[in-house]
């Protein structure tokens, strides 16, 4: 087990407690080490089950998490009625069972998600039952990084010294003047980032990790990124690795990356700027990566090191995290994630969050020159009102090489791409600076600016102009995906086509469409 001595930032106090509550009725306590005894750590959520997995799913490419599967009765089985059908199935404990809203993810001996899916099927208290689909965060390809700066303020540009020869998405949109209308949002709002988390709060943990010949026990530092105030995130909750009481530490770069688009520090002198600076982040981890597999390898003495892309995003624990957000006080909901499996649970989850008052941005995924498979959560988005499904242009406002295509997409943002002007090319934000798999002993405390590409780095300019428009005052998800779409700068064929949606948000048009001057 890891020992752990930190400093956390403000934390859910309890996830299942949060659940729920009406929005006057939440409330946040100071995070509690494992049973209260400092200078231990929080439990992990993690398992060494799911942990191995997680593995298996890497290995062999599996969609889905092996020996998992997620269940809804129908509305008339009682709970005596539920225990019995998952008793009736070989290798299935109704006490291992977790809800998620109406749903149950349920554990079994069965390792193929179809075939654990199909044997609960059979049981007649059952509605439905499918796997417990992954979701991917996509591949990055990092520009070259560069530590994080202060500098004169170039004229006419926020004072952020790396904005005027780096951010040309935000420039592209024209969100300086967008910021003359709403400065940065309102700082009562809140955007959750559901992905592989926002680093809350400034610690260490101390684990044991293969080293290449042998185990050392390491000390792993990590903190919160120093473009990013730690009074603006709040509320965060790891639902795959720690348990609700520890600290949510983005060991991959994606969540934060991702993050710092809708919120970075702005006008502050250091790195780059965010659309929405001013708003809220919660963090929501969904995501396990190398280093989660890594550490846990560690933890349970398996020598070795995982596969490169070991982990992935549980759709259990997406699902989970849109309800968490919206429960509470969440009312944008950034998701750059995506697989190629429909699911029930996930669409119930998305439903939940529109009709509760939560807009949500999804990325439409980075496939297209690999078949461009339909991309799941994104291709709810037209069914759902308040939800959009965001696809990606590069420098020249070109659609992103990489960028899915669909009759889903509903709207284009700036996503970068290699392609399109070489690494200047590329998003730019602060992230954690190292990210490299040769590294032995990782640190999450190190922040740099950097590149990536991706519908990932689309979707949250989305949300953020959300969050704008939220800050006006509008408080109706489909109003606010209306306007984006109104709004919209058309690309490509005229009207809404496959590649650009109703084409290319613009900020300023949206925002001064309420007549604010």
């Amino acid at each position: 087990m890891c020992a752990a001595a930190a400093a956390f930032g403000l934390l859910a106090a309890g996830v299942q407690a949060q659940q729920g509550r009406t929005r006057s009725e939440q409330r946040v306590g100071r995070a509690v080490p494992r049973e209260g005894q400092a200078g231990q750590s929080p439990r992990l959520r993690l398992t060494s089950e799911r942990a191995r997995a997680f593995a298996r799913a890497a290995r062999e490419g599996l969609d889905y998490v092996p020996g998992e599967a997620i269940v809804r009765f129908k509305p008339e089985v009682t709970g005596d009625g539920q225990r019995r059908a998952l008793s009736a199935v070989a290798g299935v404990s109704a006490a291992g069972a977790r809800s998620i809203g109406d749903f149950v993810v349920v554990t079994g001996d069965e390792p193929d998600g179809y075939r654990l899916a199909e044997r609960l099927r059979a049981q007649p208290e059952v509605d439905w039952a499918e796997p417990n689909f992954l979701a991917r965060t996509g591949p990055k390809l990092r520009g070259h990084s560069a530590p994080l700066a202060g500098g004169v303020r170039p004229d006419a540009t926020p004072n952020d010294p790396e904005f005027a020869g780096r951010q040309w998405n935000l420039q592209a949109i024209d969100m300086p003047r967008a910021w003359d209308i709403v400065p940065g949002g309102s700082p009562s709002l809140i955007v959750a980032i559901v992905d592989s988390g926002v680093t809350n709060g400034t610690g260490t943990i101390t684990c044991p990790i293969w080293t290449g010949s042998s185990f050392t026990t390491a000390d792993m530092p990590y903190a919160v990124n120093p473009d990013m105030a730690e009074s603006r995130i709040v509320q965060g909750i790891d639902l795959v690795f720690f348990d609700e009481n520890g600290p949510v530490i983005d060991m991959d770069g994606h969540g934060t990356h991702v993050g710092m688009t809708v919120a970075e520090n702005t006008n502050n002198g250091m790195g780059l700027a965010g659309v929405a600076y001013n708003v809220q982040l919660m963090p929501v981890k969904v995501c396990l990566g190398f280093w989660e597999i890594a550490i846990f390898d560690g933890i349970d003495g398996i020598p070795g090191f995982p596969d490169d892309d070991a982990g992935g995003c549980p759709f259990s624990a997406i699902a989970e995290g849109i309800r968490y957000a919206v429960d509470n006080g969440a009312t944008v909901i950034n998701i750059s994630l995506g697989g190629n499996s429909g699911s029930n649970l996930m669409r119930s989850a998305l439903q939940y969050a529109v009709d509760n008052g939560a807009f949500v941005s999804m990325s439409m995924g980075n496939d297209f020159e690999d078949g461009n498979p339909t991309n799941f959560p994104a291709s709810y988005a037209p069914s759902l009102n308040g939800a959009m499904a965001v696809s990606a242009v590069g420098r020249s406002l070109a659609k992103s090489h990489f960028s899915g295509t669909g009759t889903y997409n509903e709207i284009a943002a700036p996503g970068g791409s290699i392609r399109d002007g070489g690494s200047p090319g590329l998003v730019w934000q602060s992230t954690l600076r190292q990210l490299d798999l040769f590294l032995l002993i990782p640190r999450f405390d190190r922040y740099e600016s950097t590149g990536f590409q991706g519908t990932s780095m689309a979707a949250p300019h989305v949300a953020g102009l959300a969050a704008l428009l939220m800050s006006q005052g509008i408080t109706s998800p489909s109003v606010v995906e209306q306007i984006i779409r109104q709004s919209a700068r058309d690309l490509g064929d005229s009207g809404q086509d496959v590649e650009y949606g109703f084409g290319l948000i613009q900020p300023r048009a949206a925002l001064f469409g309420l007549g604010i001057r």
